[in-house]
């Protein structure tokens, strides 16, 4: 198989057929998805998918062009660097924070990640009604000391008035 890597992303108007349509596209030409996510924001549909294999970007770009001919969505396509997956040196955690809606609850929060060298492997936010919910996954590093990153990540919630809870990820939770 090719060394080739694209990002293949799908965003716009959800209705059904949409993962059908893009799939078949891509193994049309060969290619093999290696990684995928995919998610409803508001009723908009979002995806994006690492593919490999002997196409190139315009030809991805033609096969998937049907998908936006009705003007609903947007497909988009660009290679990617090509490089390995680090393993985590440290450990793995899952952060939820809950509360009321208000602006900079997610920037608040995850910095005090970011502080300590973390990195935040999966992100997912959804409001409800008045009722705000963020669930990450994050890699802490190995000298990271937790129970003070759990502090900060708690001192940063109340600040921006909701709460935060920092737990080690069970080994059959990922």
């Amino acid at each position: 198989m090719s060394t080739e890597l694209h990002a293949v992303t799908v965003l716009g108007h959800d209705r059904p057929g949409i993962i059908a349509d893009t799939t078949a596209g891509l193994a049309g030409l060969g290619l093999n998805i290696e990684d995928s996510t995919m998610t409803l924001l508001r009723g908009h549909f979002a995806m994006m998918l690492l593919c490999r294999g002997d196409a190139d970007r315009a030809g991805i770009e033609a096969a998937l062009a049907p998908l936006a001919a009705g003007g609903d969505l947007d497909v988009s396509v660009r290679p990617v660097l090509d490089e390995p997956t680090p393993a985590a040196a440290g450990s793995a955690w899952v952060l939820t924070v809950h509360g009321g809606d208000r602006p900079g609850i997610v920037s608040e929060v995850v910095a005090q990640v970011a502080a300590v060298g973390g990195n935040i492997t999966d992100l997912t936010t959804r409001l409800a009604g008045e009722l705000y919910l963020l669930v990450a996954e994050l890699d802490l590093p190995a000298d990271a000391d937790a129970a003070g990153v759990e502090g900060a990540i708690k001192a940063a919630a109340e600040r921006v008035g909701v709460h935060a809870s920092l737990r080690p990820v069970e080994a059959d939770e990922l």
